[in-house]
């Protein structure tokens, strides 16, 4: 079967694919001082993504601790680089100082790769004195400028935070990835109409969040509602439930980066994604549906759990 794949154009005229199918994070995360501890399952996993047709996104971080594994995988795959798009973050608060310019290169080497297609900000939340939001975004310009990075954004950031950076800096940030999903659909206030606007796309991680709670809340008044429908349109179009919320992100404009121990899982969001579209309706009745659930938030409660009133 040929794979319907689709792109996205960021707003340097370069392309994303429109869904990424092998994040490195969340389930396969490691504390530090656990890279050098392999996880044999994350590399096939990796391999068998690199297998599948087309142009696969890998989602990396300097804080999930996985590049040994990326690199090992690209190691033993025959896909060419330019059918790789690799998506790599640096963490400003992790404990040993690096700059960006050294945790990049550091990437770098470990994966085995002299650059990547994506380089965000983690979060804006630097724990360095002397050094500010505005000094990284500098040198995410100068490796940008440098072909290194061949597109440039941030993650988990505010509105707030792309206001500093749209006001000091050269380039205008590709991407702002967040948490997104039916039951978070602004993970900061404001932050998904502000990225539209201003030609920022934004990227969702954890799309399928709401499945996680599916068996706790499927009898709940609030509950009940959205997983009913979810279910109607999974049976209406013949594929998964979780093939339905990925298009939901989709047609809201929003790149879902997913990931599964379940190889047929990953295969799955590759080559069927684009091969049904709900109707702009449906679209509509999963979004407030959504709204109507408490939000789920679930990664930097310590720092956002306040917005959770202006998030749905």
């Amino acid at each position: 079967m040929t794979t319907k794949q689709q792109f996205v154009t960021l707003n340097n005229g370069n392309k994303i694919p429109a869904v990424g199918i092998i994040g490195t994070g969340t389930e396969w995360f490691k504390k530090q001082g656990q890279e050098e501890v392999i996880s044999p399952e994350l590399i096939e996993q990796i391999k068998y993504a690199l297998s599948l047709p087309g142009i696969i996104l890998i989602d990396a971080a300097e804080c999930y601790n996985t590049y040994v594994e990326v690199g090992k995988a690209l190691q033993q795959s025959n896909k060419s680089r330019d059918q790789i798009f690799i998506s790599d973050k640096f963490s400003p608060q992790a404990n040993d100082n690096r700059t960006v310019s050294e945790s990049f290169e550091r990437g770098l080497a470990r994966m085995g790769v002299d650059y990547v297609d994506l380089y965000l900000i983690h979060c804006p939340f630097i724990n360095r004195e002397g050094y500010t939001l505005e000094d990284a975004w500098r040198e995410l310009e100068t490796l940008y400028e440098s072909g290194k990075a061949k597109n440039i954004g941030v993650s988990n950031f505010r509105v707030s935070d792309l206001q500093k950076i749209l006001e000091s800096g050269k380039v205008k940030p590709q991407v702002n990835q967040i948490e997104f999903h039916p039951f978070l659909q602004d993970q900061t206030p404001g932050i998904f109409q502000f990225c539209q606007q201003h030609e920022i796309q934004l990227e969702a991680y954890s799309p399928l969040a709401p499945l996680q709670r599916k068996t706790q809340e499927l009898q709940t008044p609030e509950g009940a509602p959205f997983y009913r429908y979810v279910e109607q349109l999974a049976s209406k179009y013949k594929k998964s439930e979780a093939l339905i919320l990925l298009r939901w992100v989709t047609k809201r404009q929003v790149i879902p980066v997913t990931t599964s121990s379940k190889p047929e899982r990953v295969k799955d969001a590759h080559e069927n994604l684009f091969t049904f579209d709900l109707t702009d309706q449906e679209v509509d009745q999963i979004t407030s549906l959504g709204l109507q659930h408490k939000p789920l938030r679930l990664y930097w409660n310590e720092v956002y759990s306040d917005y959770d009133s202006q998030s749905q």
